[in-house]
């Protein structure tokens, strides 16, 4: 379905876990980092989180557990309204014939897909037959601004977390769309192995901490609010 929306924006929030020198990669991904980076994206009431296609393969390989597809993954499930929808960003299909291992966590409300004009048609007809929500918005890449929009109108989310790698994030910050900035740095430094995080974004983004928090095995929670000039 293509469809563009005229009410406000959300608000949008960046969630990351990062080292001490910025690196978003390198370290391990432990229990402990696990269940605070959870803990704290849990804590903004977000309906709707945003990830990207890359990072959704990097996940399932991560953490394992991919099952084939059975008979069950074709039909939408009805689970609690506590839980959240998961967007992920996939014009090039690739994550067709995978989606169904997110949409069987049990943190996961459904999967939303978000495509574009040039999106395969095979993947396509792979989201309509298994009955997911999916969205062209844009001809050749996502419109990161329509599909904020329109997954706030759509599920009712006034925050929306984008919970991704660096091509998404930097994406999104590139085109002024995030609010707030909320980090969980690591006590490590990665060091000449270290990928920055913010490494593509294209100009510089004035930040004001908003809050700080402590948490057990070192870990420090930084929330930022974008300064965004006034046109």
């Amino acid at each position: 379905m293509e469809i563009s929306s005229n009410k406000s924006s959300p608000k949008v929030i960046m969630h990351d876990s990062v080292s001490i020198d910025g690196s978003f990669v390198g370290f391990e991904y432990s229990m402990e980092l696990m269940g605070i980076h959870y803990k704290i994206a849990g804590s903004f009431g977000d309906k709707v989180r945003i990830f990207g296609s890359t990072t959704a393969l990097k996940g399932m390989e991560m953490f394992g557990g991919f099952t084939e597809e059975t008979e069950a993954d074709f039909a939408k499930p009805d689970k609690g309204d506590s839980l959240t929808y998961w967007a992920v960003t996939d014009s090039g299909g690739l994550l067709e014939g995978k989606l169904h291992y997110f949409r069987n966590s049990e943190y996961c409300r459904d999967v939303v897909a978000l495509i574009t004009g040039q999106t395969p048609k095979s993947y396509v007809d792979y989201l309509a037959s298994r009955n997911y929500d999916y969205y062209v918005v844009g001809k050749n890449r996502v419109d990161l601004k329509i599909a904020l929009k329109l997954l706030s109108e759509n599920y009712n989310s006034e925050n929306i977390m984008i919970d991704s790698g660096r091509e998404l994030t930097n994406a999104f910050l590139n085109e002024g769309l995030i609010d707030e900035v909320s980090l969980l740095i690591i006590p490590e430094i990665v060091g000449n192995k270290s990928q920055n995080l913010f490494s593509s974004v294209l100009n510089k983004v004035p930040l004001e901490l908003i809050k700080t928090q402590q948490f057990p095995f070192g870990f420090v929670w930084n929330l930022y609010k974008v300064k965004k000039s006034i046109e």
